[in-house]
């Protein structure tokens, strides 16, 4: 599906959350002192023979590492919710931040954080020029993902990848006002569009709640 995608001209490649393993518990991988995650070893050899970037994430000891990789390497963000029978084998991340990339500062959430607007908003805050989230929401929740995915966008008027697991199905692109320029069904499939990050400023023009924002009374 990679190679359909890059060969449509796609750039920017998002799996859902820990797609190369599922919610796999048992038995909890160690963490190495440094983790050379050569699981990505194919996807390094895409990123640098496309020019590609790569989202995603990936299991290692007790958190849920968010991923951008690319040609010059590869940035890791922890998923800082977890989610109900989750909290029994993997810890929250202690820190939020934008990953910069030749394609823009990419602002990555995974699944239950898209709950909390307070994740969004400071990558939004940090810089971010669009949000990805990765998740495995589950197919009945699908009303409330798809909400949730343009409520991010339409606060923090920026685009958003939305990638969801194919059993929930529903992945969504999003532009900066909150419009749903491609959508997913159920099952495996790609979905694209050209993603204008330029938007963002326009829109912040147009509608200056950032400029408007009074966080000393919040």
């Amino acid at each position: 599906m990679a190679r359909a995608a890059l060969a449509g001209g796609a750039q920017i490649l998002v799996y859902p959350e820990l797609f190369l393993t599922g919610f796999c518990y048992e038995p909890s991988p160690a963490a190495a002192e440094e983790p050379a995650y050569s699981e990505l070893d194919p996807f390094r050899e895409l990123a640098e023979a496309h020019e590609c970037l790569i989202i995603g994430s990936l299991r290692c000891g007790r958190l849920n590492l968010g991923f951008c990789l690319d040609s010059a390497g590869l940035e890791l963000r922890p998923k800082i919710h977890p989610f109900g029978e989750e909290k029994g084998h993997f810890d929250g991340g202690d820190f939020i931040s934008p990953v910069a990339t030749r394609w823009g500062r990419v602002g990555l959430e995974i699944c239950y954080d898209l709950r909390f607007p307070e994740v969004a908003r400071s990558l939004a805050l940090q810089g971010a020029d669009f949000l990805v989230t990765v998740a495995q929401f589950p197919g009945t929740r699908r009303v409330q993902w798809r909400a949730l995915a343009i409520a991010r966008a339409i606060e923090n008027q920026i685009p958003h990848l939305a990638c969801n697991w194919a059993n929930g199905g529903g992945s969504l692109i999003i532009n900066a006002l909150g419009e749903v320029v491609a959508e997913a069904g159920t099952g495996e499939t790609i979905i694209w569009n050209d993603m204008d990050t330029t938007m963002r400023d326009n829109v912040r023009r147009e509608i200056p709640c950032f400029a408007d924002r009074r966080p000393e009374i919040y």
